[in-house]
């Protein structure tokens, strides 16, 4: 996010102006709902320190302690930091699952379902290209 970004109002961007900040990938994701291919995302690897952060408009919305390996082939992890993303009922493909996207952009991230570990009990099922990986000071020396 450029310093510029900080007076954005990403909620009323127009279609244009979400093509030319994604790739294509994350444009079919985050404003048309896509999924990517399992296995695809190379933060199903990463293990640093840090904080995964909205593709579309670098809100904090995970942090890596939160991430586990749920063998789905997409990030998962079982909380989001405070106020980061929102849920809706999502109907699509003759089932009802619950969609979770940015708070901020409202960009479509992934799914919840209720066959995560503990301490909450959920899966956050993140599509990687929807994210972006910050690493901690700690981490990234």
């Amino acid at each position: 996010m450029t310093t510029t970004d900080a007076t954005v109002d990403f909620k009323h961007l127009s279609d244009a102006e979400w093509h030319k900040r994604l790739n294509a990938e994350q444009y079919y994701v985050l404003r048309k709902h896509g999924t990517e291919r399992a296995g695809t995302s190379p933060l199903n690897h990463e293990k640093r320190k840090g904080t995964f952060a909205c593709a579309g408009c670098d809100q904090p919305l995970f942090a890596s302690e939160t991430k586990f390996e749920s063998g789905t082939g997409w990030p998962s992890f079982y909380a989001p930091l405070p106020d980061a993303v929102g849920e809706k009922s999502d109907r699509s493909f003759f089932m009802t699952r619950t969609e979770v996207h940015c708070s901020r952009c409202e960009g479509h991230l992934g799914h919840v379902f209720n066959d995560g570990p503990r301490p909450t009990g959920l899966r956050y099922c993140m599509n990687g290209v929807a994210l972006q990986f910050h690493p901690s000071a700690a981490a990234a020396s």
